[in-house]
């Protein structure tokens, strides 16, 4: 993610002319998450036990970094789901930040082992565009992972 943000951010989107931002990538487990508390040197630390988490249960994920707050609120709010824009999708062409991403998802999965060019769309009406690694992409988070709608804007 960083080498593709240190070609792409500042670079002005083609298709909506605004600049590109940074996106960041994060990593959601479904489910409880085994910590163990460690003290080193005096300091204590928060260690997750990842070997104790099951591989389905994890899935990668890419938005604007500034976003992820609300990604993972999203992604726990009843009402939310996922959609795929089509390639012919006007929301690429949206002159705001949302336009931007949603393009910006779509460029970077042609340069890394990702794929874009999806969207949250909360119950208010509120689009976060994203996308998701290859790996790990865990089953227990199909529907983000692989959203079966298409998204249908004219506007």
């Amino acid at each position: 993610m960083e080498q593709l943000n240190s070609q792409w951010v500042g670079r002005a989107d083609p298709v909506n002319h605004q600049q590109y931002v940074p996106l960041q990538d994060l990593y959601v487990i479904k489910g409880q998450v085994p910590v163990q508390q460690v003290t080193i040197n005096g300091q204590t630390y928060y260690v997750i036990e990842a070997d104790k988490i099951n591989p389905a249960n994890i899935a990668g994920f890419y938005t604007y970094d500034k976003w992820i707050p609300n990604f993972v609120a999203a992604m726990n709010t009843p009402g939310t789901y996922a959609a795929v824009l089509p390639g012919n999708s006007p929301v690429f062409q949206w002159t705001n930040t949302t336009g931007t991403v949603a393009y910006q998802t779509h460029l970077y999965q042609h340069y890394a082992p990702l794929a874009g060019g999806d969207i949250l769309i909360q119950s208010n009406g509120t689009i976060i565009p994203y996308g998701t690694t290859d790996s790990p992409s865990g089953s227990a988070l199909f529907n983000f992972t692989s959203p079966s709608q298409i998204y249908n804007s004219s506007s």
